[in-house]
């Protein structure tokens, strides 16, 4: 089959087309739903315990209401069910806030069917999603799925379909496929971080080895300036030059260490990035790591560390190039 190349990537789903921010996903996922009635009906057996005649169910996006904002997807069946679903992209969450919004919307409020529910959609597993999304908001259920959780909802679909549906959902299926890790794999963006001396407290392996020995390397997901998504290329700087960079091979999310390094302490941790990392690979000169603070974290764009004298050279070039 002829093979069709966006900006050098190839595309093998129409959706893929639309794009990867939260609202191409949203509108792919709708328009999924609404073409392939047993996409929806395997949904709303999953999520909802009900088997009824999909036919007269509406299904809207961006729905504006003043003060309340755009809800994503909203899914109703008059006298039936009512459901507001928030979708993120990668392992961001709604906020208490932006939920009890759309749980005090007069449409949502007025609605007099029986089953009303806030459902919340990002690539967070339910375990770590569950300890940050409340059960209920103004006494409305707040049900947490996955992306994960819509492919395989679309697979079990797929042989319940007619022949347009399951065309359809091979596509949807190769696109929701694609955004369960949401590592961009075309990107030529590396994280570039600083690597300390010693040891994680109370391990008996240090952060290097975790590195050169374990190829691991792990951080909190967000906060204090660290990543919300798993970037496709890590670099590691110490001794006042770079050291090493690698393809992220795969990730992990992880609370507690020990489960993953037997050098570390039983305890539970903010959940982390676990990096499986690929072998390491470095310029053919030295890298200086130039002016950047001890303890900075930078993005620099692959080549740019192979043409830059210094890592902060090569980060300044690549927001020259992002600016132009």
């Amino acid at each position: 089959m002829t093979k069709l190349f966006l900006h050098s990537r190839e595309m093998r789903s129409v959706f893929q087309l639309l794009g990867e921010h939260e609202n191409d996903i949203s509108y792919s996922v709708a328009w999924g739903l609404t073409q392939c009635p047993s996409f929806l009906k395997v949904f709303l057996q999953s999520v909802l315990k009900w088997n009824g005649d999909v036919n007269e169910v509406e299904i809207r996006m961006q729905e504006y209401e003043k003060g309340k904002g755009f809800t994503d997807i909203e899914i109703e069946l008059t006298q039936e069910f009512h459901l507001i679903i928030e979708a993120k992209r990668g392992w961001n969450l709604p906020n208490i806030t932006q939920l009890q919004k759309y749980s005090t919307r007069t449409s949502f409020i007025q609605n007099s069917c029986h089953d009303k529910r806030l459902i919340v959609l990002s690539e967070c597993s339910r375990d770590y999603a569950n300890h940050r999304v409340p059960d209920q908001v103004n006494g409305y259920p707040v049900e947490v799925l996955s992306w994960r959780d819509f492919y395989q909802f679309s697979r079990l679909a797929h042989p319940l379909g007619t022949h347009a549906e399951k065309r359809l959902l091979q596509e949807l299926n190769v696109y929701l496929g694609s955004l369960m890790t949401m590592q961009k794999q075309d990107s030529n963006m590396v994280y570039v971080v600083s690597v300390g001396g010693g040891s994680p407290d109370g391990w008996s392996i240090s952060w290097r080895d975790i590195i050169s020995k374990k190829r691991r390397y792990f951080h909190p997901i967000g906060g204090n300036g660290w990543v919300k998504e798993p970037p496709n290329y890590i670099a590691f700087r110490y001794n006042g030059k770079l050291q090493s960079i690698h393809h992220i091979e795969g990730y992990e999310v992880v609370t507690n260490m020990s489960k993953v390094f037997s050098e570390a302490r039983d305890e539970e941790w903010k959940p982390s990035f676990v990096y499986h990392l690929g072998a390491p690979f470095t310029p053919s000169d030295e890298v200086k790591t130039g002016n950047i603070y001890p303890n900075g974290r930078v993005w620099c764009m692959l080549d740019t560390l192979f043409t830059c004298s210094t890592i902060s050279e090569a980060r300044d070039l690549t927001k020259l190039r992002q600016n132009s």
